[in-house]
């Protein structure tokens, strides 16, 4: 098939990117670089720089006809979206319709969309959150990620295009960028080892259910395979807690660095774990990396990097 993946640039499309080539597919990248990198780019990809939401990709898509959008390029910071919910709008729901729109003018079948299971549901009233939790996301990222699901239903179910909504838990891995306030585990696992100290927010006891890279890139894989549409967690089911992220990391790193903390951030969510019962009954799917083997790995990478 042919595939377009958007911010195939970046820590998670560029190794989705990666398994698509793998098996065969034809893959173009579109990434404007803003956070996406040179180096993460795979070689039998062609890549366009430009931005989702310029015309430049209206022409791409009218002339590659694209089988498939894998759609990960985003606005990706909560904290980003509080202090500027129109930008947060712009990128995450127009420049998303532009895909749409022109990709079904022009043979679009199917569109894999990277959601957030984090934040679309809000504070959780039951643990672990499966799909049919209640949404009420609490942040304007969470309402943009909702917002363009709904999107997506529509043009299932009024013009028949097929989507798989991937929502996804607290991703991390090698080429987790530790820069921003994005990522705990990168940002833990570089200023550890460059000997730097990192802060805790608040009493460290909030919770998110992180699922290693390796696992959500398989789970597109199997989101390519599958033939039906709906919403499905891309999580692992377990809470653990930044103080547990903490400890972690300063093992693996080897590092002696004690706790220290910083004040609360306003309206971060308390807790966040994700049922994935459903996508392991359709498609077979569930994570296959357990905690300690992610962080290693995560690890490790950044210290070959730095």
């Amino acid at each position: 098939m042919k595939i377009l993946v958007t911010g195939g640039a970046g820590f998670i499309g560029s190794q989705v990117a990666e398994a698509f080539l793998q098996e065969g597919h034809e893959v173009h990248i579109v990434d404007n670089l803003a956070t996406g990198k040179m180096e993460n780019l795979p070689q039998a990809a062609v890549f366009h720089r430009m931005d989702i939401a310029e015309p430049e990709v209206v022409a791409l898509i009218e002339k590659e006809k694209f089988e498939v959008i894998c759609h990960h390029a985003a606005q990706i910071d909560v904290r980003k979206s509080v202090a500027d919910p129109l930008f947060d709008a712009r990128v995450n729901i127009l420049a998303s319709l532009n895909l749409v729109e022109h990709g079904l003018r022009n043979g679009l079948k199917k569109v894999i969309f990277a959601s957030s299971g984090g934040t679309v549901y809000g504070e959780q009233v039951s643990f672990p959150a499966d799909e049919a939790h209640s949404l009420k996301p609490i942040s304007p990222y969470g309402i943009t990620k909702l917002s363009f699901e709904h999107y997506l239903y529509y043009y299932h179910t009024c013009m028949g295009l097929q989507y798989l909504a991937l929502r996804y838990g607290n991703v991390y891995g090698p080429r987790q960028n530790p820069h921003g306030e994005a990522g705990v585990v990168a940002i833990f696992a570089q200023k550890i080892l460059s000997g730097e100290q990192p802060f805790i927010n608040g009493d460290g006891k909030q919770t998110r259910d992180y699922v290693f890279v390796e696992d959500v890139v398989t789970a597109n894989r199997a989101a390519l395979a599958y033939s039906g549409s709906g919403s499905f967690n891309v999580g692992t089911g377990i809470e653990t807690s930044v103080l547990d992220i903490f400890d972690a990391v300063r093992d693996a790193a080897g590092s002696k660095l004690e706790r220290k903390y910083a004040p609360a951030k306003v309206g971060e969510q308390s807790r966040s774990v994700l049922d994935h019962h459903k996508i392991k009954s359709l498609m077979g799917w569930e994570p296959r990396t357990d905690f300690k083997t992610g962080i290693q790995k995560t690890v490790e990478w950044f210290k070959h990097k730095s």
